[in-house]
C-alpha cells in the first residue's frame, strides 16, 4: 500500500500536554464517539496550550487571514463569522493556497473542525461555500440580466453545527496560486503533502482549534484526496510528529475513490433507473462479465457503445434534470459535445457577462458565481492578492496535473482498522459516480455490517436509505432524489445527516 509521509511543524511539546494529546489518539474507536464527553475535562488544559502556543516561536511563517464582515452583493453585515486568507505551502516556489474559514454557528469553542475540499481536480472550494454547505448562496431568481448577483443567507449551512475551513487546492483553484511554473505543477500527492502542512500553519496560527475535534471532507474527485490526507494525518500522529492533530474521521460524498469500481457502477446504475433495456443490460453485463472500465472483447465493446448511444443526451450528474446546453448564450449553444456528460460540463466561464441568462437548469448559477467572483470588489473584500489569478472559474481543467493516486479502498481500510469514523453518502440520482460504485468497493472492504439497510427520515420523510459498518465507524447513506453533489441538490437533508452523524447520532 501506498505510505505517504509528510513534512511537519516541529514543536517541543510539554511533559504533561504530550501526555494527554498522545493519551488523545490512542483512543480510537470510544473517545471518537464520545468527543464532546472528553472535552470538558481537557478544556482548562486546553487554554493552557493555547497561551503556550502563542508564546513559542515558530520555525515557518504562520497563515495570513483577515475578518471579512461584510460582502458585495449581501445586505447588510454577515450573520456569520468568515475569515478569508492565504497560507505558504511551498516557500521555495511560492505555493499559496487561499481558504475561506467560517466559524460554527453554535458553539465554535467546542464543535469540531471541517477542513472541505472540492472536486476537479481543480474545482474552487466556493462551489462548497455558495452551492453546497456553506453559509450562503445566490438568490434564485429566474433571469440573471446584469450587475452584480444578490447573494443571501442559506439556512441549511454545515456551519450550524461545525466550524469549516474551505481551500483552495489544488494550486491553480479558485484564488490559490503558485508564483513560479514549478510551483504549478501539482499532483494527488503534491496536493495531499500541501493541504497537510496548510493545515499544520492554520493551526497554528488558530491555535484555540489545535484540540478540537478534526475531520477531513469533500466530494467528488476529493474523494480520492480526503481518505489519503487522513491517512497521511494518522501516520504523522503515529510516528511522533508534534503538535498531534486530533483527528476524529472524515466525509466522502459522491466520491471518487477507485477507477474500476467507479466505472463498473455505471451501467448498472442506468439500468436501475430504467434507462436501458433489460435486454440491452442482461446482454452488456454477459459480454463483459460485469468489467466495463475495460471491454476485453468486441462483443462487449459493442454492447457499451449501444449504450453510449442510448444515454448520450442524458444528465448523467442528476438522471432527471435537463442538460444545461440550453442555458448559455447563442454562442455557447451552438458549441459541440460528443456526450451528455461533456455537454454538462461545458465551461460557464465562457459566458459573456453581460448576456441574459434565463434560470433552465440548476447549472446555470455557476455563470452567476463566475460573475460575482472576477467582481473587482468582490476580490477586494475578500483580500484576494491583486495580480495573482486573471479570469476566476468555478473549475479549472487546464492547471498542470498529474493523477498518481489510482484507488483509496485500502485507504479506507486502513482507517477503519485504526478506528476513524466515515460517513460516505452518495445522491442516488447520480449515476456520474453512482451508489452502485459507491457500495461496491465497500462491500469489497468485507466489514461486519451493525445496522443493516434501512430508511432514514428527515421530517417524517424518507430522506434516503443508510446502513452501518465495523463498529459504526463507517455510516454510508443514500440521498433520495439527490445527484452530484448530494448537498446541492437536498441541502436540507444533507444537513440533517451530517448533523446526526457528527455528534454521534444514528441517522
Amino acid at each position: 500500500m501506498h505510505s505517504m509521509k509528510m513534512m511537519s511543524i516541529k514543536h517541543d511539546y510539554g511533559a504533561e500536554m504530550e501526555k494527554e494529546a498522545s493519551a488523545m489518539v490512542a483512543r480510537r474507536s470510544t473517545s471518537r464517539h464520545d468527543w464532546r464527553r472528553w472535552w470538558w475535562r481537557l478544556l482548562p488544559l486546553a487554554c493552557c496550550f493555547v497561551c503556550w502556543v502563542a508564546s513559542t516561536a515558530v520555525t515557518v511563517a504562520a497563515a495570513a487571514g483577515v475578518a471579512v464582515t461584510s460582502l458585495p452583493g449581501f445586505d447588510g453585515p454577515l450573520p456569520f463569522s468568515l475569515e478569508t486568507g492565504y497560507v505558504e505551502v511551498n516557500e521555495s516556489t511560492s505555493v499559496r493556497l487561499f481558504y475561506y474559514f467560517v466559524k460554527s454557528e453554535k458553539d465554535p469553542d467546542v464543535d469540531p473542525l471541517l477542513l472541505w475540499l472540492s472536486g476537479g481536480p481543480g474545482c474552487s472550494s466556493i462551489s462548497g461555500l455558495t452551492h453546497e454547505i456553506g453559509p450562503f448562496q445566490f438568490a434564485a431568481k429566474r433571469y440573471y440580466s446584469g450587475g452584480l448577483p444578490e447573494i443571501i443567507y442559506r439556512p441549511e449551512t454545515w456551519t450550524k453545527v461545525s466550524n469549516i475551513i474551505f481551500v483552495d487546492s489544488p494550486i491553480g483553484a479558485g484564488f490559490s496560486y503558485a508564483a513560479t511554473m514549478e510551483g504549478s505543477k501539482s499532483s494527488d500527492t503534491k496536493t495531499v503533502k500541501q493541504l497537510y502542512i496548510f493545515l499544520r500553519k492554520w493551526l497554528h496560527d488558530h491555535p484555540q482549534f489545535l484540540l478540537s475535534p478534526l475531520y477531513i471532507g469533500g466530494d467528488s474527485y476529493s474523494g480520492i484526496i480526503v481518505p489519503t490526507l487522513a491517512l497521511a494525518i494518522d501516520e504523522s500522529n503515529d510516528s511522533g510528529d508534534k503538535p498531534i492533530l486530533n483527528l476524529m474521521g472524515y466525509v466522502a460524498g459522491n466520491p471518487v475513490t477507485d477507477s474500476q469500481f467507479d466505472e463498473d457502477g455505471k451501467i448498472p446504475c442506468l439500468h436501475g433507473m430504467g434507462l436501458i433495456s433489460n435486454e440491452l443490460y442482461e446482454h452488456a453485463k454477459e459480454t463483459c462479465r460485469g468489467k466495463y472500465s475495460a471491454p476485453g472483447n468486441a462483443r462487449c465493446e459493442q454492447s457499451i457503445q449501444a449504450i453510449r448511444n442510448c444515454t448520450k443526451d442524458i444528465n448523467m450528474l442528476h438522471v432527471l434534470e435537463p442538460l444545461c446546453e440550453e442555458v448559455w448564450s447563442p454562442r455557447i449553444h451552438n458549441t459541440s459535445a460528443t456526450d451528455g456528460m461533456s455537454r454538462l460540463m461545458l465551461e460557464s466561464a465562457r459566458a459573456a457577462d453581460d448576456d441574459i441568462i434565463e434560470f433552465k437548469c440548476r447549472k446555470a448559477s455557476y455563470v452567476v458565481l463566475k460573475i460575482w467572483a472576477n467582481d473587482k470588489t468582490v476580490r477586494e473584500s475578500l483580500g484576494v492578492h491583486k495580480g495573482t489569478v486573471g479570469k476566476w472559474t468555478r473549475c479549472n481543467y487546464d492547471i498542470d496535473y498529474i493523477k498518481d493516486v489510482y484507488s483509496t479502498v485500502e485507504y479506507h481500510l486502513t482507517l477503519m482498522r485504526e478506528g476513524y469514523r466515515s460517513l460516505i453518502y452518495s445522491g442516488d440520482h447520480d449515476c456520474g459516480i453512482p451508489f452502485t460504485s459507491t457500495q461496491a468497493w465497500i462491500r469489497f472492504l468485507n466489514l461486519s455490517v451493525v445496522d443493516d439497510w434501512r430508511p432514514w427520515y428527515v421530517a417524517g420523510q424518507v430522506a434516503g436509505f443508510t446502513r452501518s459498518h465495523a463498529n459504526n465507524n463507517l455510516i454510508y447513506a443514500t440521498v433520495k432524489g439527490a445527484g452530484h453533489t448530494a448537498p446541492e441538490y437536498k441541502p436540507k437533508e444533507c444537513l440533517e445527516m451530517f448533523a446526526r452523524w457528527i455528534s454521534g447520532n444514528t441517522l
